[in-house]
């Protein structure tokens, strides 16, 4: 099974913050982006766009 991990870029702080690892699913809605895993409880992110994805690295990097 092919997991992916998720960091979040946010506009004027440096750096990324992990928002969360293991992530099965990603659902682009209209007001932004749902994330969920295994075991544990969706994660929706407000007006969140997915910036880059490294399919090589596992990481999708998203800019809220």
């Amino acid at each position: 099974m092919c997991q992916i991990n998720v960091v979040v870029e946010r506009e004027g702080k440096d750096g990324v913050e992990t928002v969360m690892e293991g992530v099965s699913t990603l659902e682009v809605t209209e007001t932004g982006i749902t994330l969920n895993a295994l075991f544990e409880e969706p994660v929706v992110l407000a007006d969140a766009h997915i910036a880059r994805i490294d399919f090589q690295g596992g990481v999708v990097t998203l800019t809220a």
